[in-house]
């Protein structure tokens, strides 16, 4: 007693608790649907891991798993176990009560020693040394008001008192205390044994070194073993949440009372243990030796001793309360989807793109003409991405072949002849995220070569300006349809809006996905055609095209587009593709779209190959930005290529452009009715006479003005 008396009285950081929004959720369905009135106390599980960080210490956290929601939860206070290295189960015990006064009037005290009466059982029966989290146990006390969404509660982590309290010998970094050789084998063995699917989450262990400098991890059941073996050294381990680098953390305060009771122990060597991302770091770790004295009177399994424990929460007065959360906001279903699907996202942000701007790409409107296999792709992949603004225009219906291929469809969208596939695709969405903001516009697309009948010109016309007020009215514009002619009139309205625009296209085993030039009526700095042409002298317009833009989909054509639709066999009138080909052309397709919105140029932005990664050369985290990606599935291949504008475009040059400026939908019916229109506009009739001389196959859909990188 004199030599202990010397040495400070041992000092332990408090455990703190965090509670997370999906467990408040998960207690108010159990409530509402099982307990009723019953306020028997519930089992549930807390998790926490080492300290991973030299500042901050780690809580002890509920989840939404952490309250089992049926009935027979009620059997079982054995905490979940699962081998999750990042993070250890500990069981605990929850009093929810009908009442506030009620909840105000527990007894504290007295449901602190039920706890503590339950570590002490454990660890005199034995049960401690086959499941060591049981000297963690915790206990919430907590009350539910449904009606306004908030809640009360108190967290308490019993720790059995040492009587007299045990004092520090001496404490320092396990980097110091241990020799090189020691250190780097112990290292070694705490990172085996953290990475085992059997030993991750287990809290307390022992630490083992021989003469020889090895180290191993054992379980607290082998202690006889170690210590008849005669190993140079032995200490007791624990996972410290504590990052203080003068004290240990509270588990320690049980095992103590474990060894002590269990071995007799009056010197313990402890070993506390802390990481660094997920790593053993023994210059964070902590060895310490604790001196002993208590009574036997205190080590009697009947005597049971006293307990601490309850965390304390300070108001504004400094008197200890209890605490309260509102969730009125975030406890709808629909609000708590939204937290989960940004989940992964702000993941991504804090972990490796601290530049992804979510609110951005929330706010981002999404055109998606074409509501079949890529629509419904593109439209589930633009979610994923945090993407809450999407309008899917298409006039075609589900049709029994389509659920299979098209992931927003069911059988009951295709009975009685079927639903419209853009309406029947935004119930799905919003069934599948309620948050999301869609909408189903019913229309066709009017194309070239299918010319109108006088009588309906008028709706026709009517359609034009829909689809034009449509894209004016969006951010980015997806091409998704089954025909080349109904890309036309988008691509033609999205060039002179300047709209970031996005083709996939598929083939039986091959896709294209290609993101659109910028407008011929500005450069990249945004300015004029008036303008760059005064800089760039006497340059023409095709010169401004050329020079200064990225083509879209049909500059590499020589022929205007045409009926596709008439006289087609059964496999022509069905989009024929491998099935695992349209989600990879839509995931490339969103994936081409973020790229775009988050590069300093966007739209304007050059194209760039995987071989253009030098220093400095890629403007954005996200990796490279390319012009085209075409890929095969029978190559199991991709290319990246790059196309520039073309001056004889049939959607996208200077000239078509300016007649769409200056004839509006008088030019767009034109070249609708007339079929060669577009071809002797654009110069396109003339170079095929010219070139008649040389033999060249003008039905060859060789893209002539892309070039592979």
């Amino acid at each position: 007693m004199a030599e202990q008396d010397k040495g400070p009285v041992l000092q332990f950081s408090p455990f703190q608790s965090a509670v997370d929004e999906g467990f408040w959720h998960r207690l108010s369905g159990l409530k509402l649907n099982h307990l009723g009135l019953d306020e028997s106390p519930i089992p549930i599980t807390g998790f926490y891991a080492p300290c991973s960080h030299s500042e901050v210490s780690n809580r002890l956290t509920l989840l939404g798993e952490s309250l089992r929601p049926e009935p027979s939860a009620h059997s079982s206070n054995t905490p979940l176990s699962s081998g999750n290295r990042n993070r250890c189960s500990i069981p605990g015990t929850l009093y929810n009560t009908n009442t506030l006064e009620s909840f105000k009037a527990l007894d504290k005290q007295s449901l602190l020693k039920i706890e503590a009466k339950k570590i002490w059982e454990d660890i005199h029966s034995g049960r401690v040394e086959q499941e060591s989290s049981l000297l963690s146990r915790f206990l919430l006390i907590s009350f539910a008001d449904l009606k306004q969404w908030k809640f009360y509660y108190r967290f308490a982590f019993p720790a059995l008192k040492l009587d007299p309290p045990a004092t520090i010998a001496s404490l320092e970094p396990a980097s110091q205390y241990f020799s090189p050789e020691e250190a780097e084998s112990l290292t070694a063995a705490c990172n085996e044994w953290r990475n085992s699917s059997t030993t991750a989450d287990v809290p307390f262990f022992l630490v083992s070194i021989d003469s020889n400098s090895h180290a191993s991890i054992r379980h607290l059941k082998d202690w006889e073993v170690c210590k008849s073996d005669g190993h140079k050294q032995c200490l007791f381990g624990f996972y410290d949440p504590c990052h203080f680098p003068n004290n240990p953390g509270w588990p320690l305060r049980n095992l103590l009372a474990f060894i002590c009771s269990r071995w007799n122990l009056q010197k313990i060597r402890f070993f506390c243990y802390r990481e660094h991302r997920g790593f053993a770091d023994l210059g964070l770790s902590l060895v310490g030796e604790a001196l002993i004295a208590v009574s036997q009177e205190w080590k009697h399994y009947k005597h049971i001793p006293d307990a601490v424990g309850w965390e304390i929460y300070e108001g504004n007065q400094g008197k200890k309360v209890f605490r309260c959360i509102t969730l009125a906001n975030s406890m709808d279903p629909t609000k708590l989807s939204v937290t989960a699907a940004e989940l992964n996202l702000k993941l991504m942000r804090w972990r490796a793109l601290p530049s992804l701007d979510l609110n951005m790409l929330a706010a981002t409107k999404c055109l998606l003409l074409g509501a079949g296999t890529l629509g419904c792709q593109v439209a589930r992949m633009l979610m994923a991405w945090g993407v809450r603004k999407i309008t899917l225009l298409d006039s075609g219906k589900v049709s029994m072949s389509n659920p299979l291929r098209q992931s927003l469809y069911t059988l009951e969208d295709c009975l009685n002849g079927g639903e419209y596939k853009a309406l029947a695709a935004v119930k799905s969405l919003k069934q599948i995220f309620p948050a999301v903001e869609a909408d189903g516009i019913v229309m066709a697309i009017p194309m070239p070569g299918h010319p109108v009948p006088s009588q309906d010109e008028h709706d026709v016309l009517e359609d034009c300006r829909r689809l034009q007020d449509l894209i004016d009215s969006h951010d980015a514009v997806f091409l998704l349809t089954d025909t080349r002619e109904s890309r036309w009139l988008p691509t033609l309205l999205c060039s002179n809006a300047n709209k970031i625009t996005i083709t996939a296209a598929l083939g039986f085993d091959s896709f294209l996905v290609m993101r659109h030039g910028a407008g011929p009526l500005s450069d990249y700095r945004g300015e004029s055609v008036s303008a760059l042409s005064a800089e760039l002298g006497n340059s023409s317009p095709a010169d401004i095209d050329k020079r200064r833009r990225l083509g879209c989909y049909f500059c590499s054509d020589v022929v205007a587009p045409i009926d596709s639709t008439s006289n087609r066999t059964l496999d022509q009138q069905c989009t024929v593709t491998r099935p695992g080909l349209a989600p990879i052309a839509s995931a490339l397709a969103v994936e081409l779209l973020v790229g775009i919105l988050h590069h300093p140029h966007r739209i304007f932005a050059k194209a760039e190959f995987s071989n253009s990664m030098d220093s400095g050369s890629i403007e954005q985290p996200l990796g490279i930005l390319p012009h085209q990606i075409r890929g095969s599935l029978s190559q199991f291949s991709q290319m990246i290529l790059v196309g520039h504008s073309s001056s004889s475009c049939t959607a996208c040059c200077c000239t078509v452009v300016t007649e769409l400026c200056n004839r509006k939908m008088d030019f767009v019916l034109q070249a609708i009715n007339h079929p060669t229109y577009l071809e002797d506009l654009t110069g396109l009739t003339e170079l095929k006479k010219a070139a008649n001389s040389f033999d060249l196959d003008w039905d060859d859909d060789t893209d002539d003005e892309c070039v592979e990188i």
